[in-house]
């Protein structure tokens, strides 16, 4: 990946070569006064300098490159993994903390793949070069060159070192300001009514403090290799400055003198040229230190599931062909503990629904209801037990089938800041403009869109912001409508919503219901609208006792 930039380093390091020999040759022709060699020097010179300066470009491009298709490559395998693993992930970690691996520990890792990497071997590989160039010119003014830059490393790991973990200290500072930032402009209206908005800026202002205090230490940390790096170089160019003096000063007059004078030009030059890439190694050692850290979170997280099947995997029956008529639902002794302090989420569930049926799950908050819902949305996988669609596996069926099978409308719909037709169309884009009027018909959308001001085109704020609970609600319908899907599973569905506008919405929820397999998770009293079987649950147990028989 940054093969390219470390091409061009080398390249530029064997020009830096050229131009210091034609610098010394122009210093060795100008004693000489032999004006055709003055000619021919300058010109390699400036060929030199110009290759040297295009050569760079290249490399910054070539580095820039590589940094970039690092972290595309990275982002993409992570949000990947976030995807297959699914909302579940939430219950382990906060989402400011995943959006912070995403954007900014991904982010973190530009400087590993456009700086570290080259600068890793361009310090080893270039120091190398120009030492045997040394060595051909003058054997003792090399080795002082080389003694000089073995002592450098040693310097760096000692500061390293103490810049890796000031480095990780200061990203995990800045997770802990993010997530604190996020938590805040969420809760902002609670913190504004409880009096609290001035020591809450005052909590953000001593977290913004931290971070600033735990970056300035990574750079100053990371300012004790250079100083260790300037010293060596500084001996290096002593040493060999002295070391040449007396052989230019015991030369005899002439042409020795005069290639003597090159000759020690050539090594002082190479001097800097060979601390170059030290010195970028010792600025690029920070950038490891993140990327390490960076890599830390992201090794944190969930494996996804290798059993998990690709879309080239799936089963010629699977249940993406089925019709919209409905499909049965089985738990099998399903269990599942998301926490063992708090024991089992599920318990050995067991409950049998064919298609076209509706279910109604009652119990108080903490009895499995939820869990059941997000486990036939592919959002968690049992513990044990199984979990069948018409028959099939729901582990056997691939994430993009399952998700086109199912409509889901849980307690608080998750609206765009776009407009209304938008939200409703983001339940199938490519529907044509008369499905999603006909979808606005039967969610009985039509008396509230009547008094807004541009209808279906109003744009909303983010999360509904500008809507009624039961308008919102009335979305999710249209979109579940315009979906089509067989299994239609629902959560709470009404329950933040006043008894008159939950009848209505229970009304377009019958509607909704006809023909398909429905799933609800509900304490209203109104859910026996929906004409189905109740079960009863919990601490994650069925407590109907009819659990163990299928509905007919």
């Amino acid at each position: 990946m940054a093969s390219g930039a470390i091409a061009f380093g080398v390249v530029g390091t064997i020009l830096a070569i050229v131009q210091a020999a034609a610098a010394a040759d122009l210093l060795r022709a100008l004693i000489m006064r032999n004006h055709q060699p003055v000619l021919t020097a300058a010109i390699v010179f400036g060929l030199a300098a110009i290759g040297r300066t295009a050569v760079g470009a290249l490399g910054d491009s070539a580095a820039f490159a590589a940094g970039a298709a690092g972290r595309r490559r990275l982002r993409s395998e992570t949000l990947n993994r976030l995807l297959s693993i699914g909302p579940s992930l939430l219950r382990q970690g906060h989402s400011a903390q995943l959006a912070g691996i995403v954007v900014d520990r991904i982010e973190a890792l530009e400087g590993l793949f456009a700086r570290w990497i080259p600068a890793a071997f361009l310090a080893v590989a270039a120091p190398i070069l120009i030492v045997i160039a040394a060595a051909i010119a003058d054997p003792w003014a090399a080795l002082i060159l080389a003694v000089c830059g073995l002592l450098v490393p040693v310097g760096m790991a000692v500061a390293g070192i103490g810049a890796a973990v000031a480095s990780r200290s200061q990203l995990a500072a800045m997770m802990r300001l993010q997530t604190r930032f996020l938590d805040r402009m969420r809760g902002i209206g609670t913190i504004v009514l409880a009096g609290q908005a001035e020591s809450e800026a005052a909590a953000l202002r001593v977290a913004a403090d931290e971070l600033r205090a735990r970056t300035m230490r990574v750079l100053r940390v990371a300012f004790l290799s250079s100083a260790a790096l300037d010293c060596a170089a500084a001996v290096a160019l002593i040493g060999i400055a002295i070391q040449q003096g007396e052989l230019i000063l015991h030369a005899a007059p002439g042409a020795a003198m005069a290639a003597q004078s090159g000759r020690a030009l050539f090594l002082l030059l190479l001097v800097p040229e060979f601390f170059a890439p030290l010195r970028a190694f010792a600025l690029a050692y920070q950038d490891r230190g993140h990327g390490a850290a960076a890599a830390e979170a992201l090794i944190a997280l969930p494996a996804a599931d290798p059993s998990a099947p690709s879309l080239a995997e799936a089963p010629v029956a699977a249940p993406i062909t089925i019709a919209a008529h409905g499909i049965s639902v089985a738990f099998e002794d399903v269990r599942l503990t998301w926490d063992k302090a708090r024991g089992p989420a599920l318990d050995g569930v067991t409950f049998r629904l064919p298609a076209g049926g509706a279910l109604i799950l009652a119990g108080p908050s903490g009895a499995g209801k939820s869990t059941v819902i997000e486990i036939l949305l592919g959002f968690a996988k049992p513990d044990s037990g199984r979990v069948m669609l018409n028959g099939m596996d729901i582990a056997s069926i691939v994430p993009q089938a399952l998700s086109r099978l199912t409509a889901w409308i849980s307690q608080k719909p998750v609206l765009f800041a776009t407009s209304i037709r938008d939200n409703i169309r983001f339940a199938r884009p490519e529907a044509s403009a008369t499905e999603v009027a006909e979808a606005v018909r039967l969610a009985s959308m039509d008396g509230f869109l009547a008094e807004l001001p541009q209808g279906l085109d109003t744009v909303v704020g983010e999360g509904g912001y500008g809507l009624s609970g039961g308008q919102a609600q009335r979305i999710a319908i249209a979109r579940a409508f315009l979906k089509n899907a067989p299994l239609l599973l629902l959560d709470e569905p009404t329950a933040h919503l006043d008894p008159a506008t939950e009848a209505e919405v229970f009304e377009s929820l019958k509607r909704l219901a006809v023909g398909r397999t429905v799933i609800m998770a509900s304490h209203s009293a109104q859910a026996h609208l929906l004409n189905g079987r109740r079960l009863n649950m919990a601490a994650g147990r069925l407590l109907s006792t009819d659990q163990q028989r299928g509905v007919a």
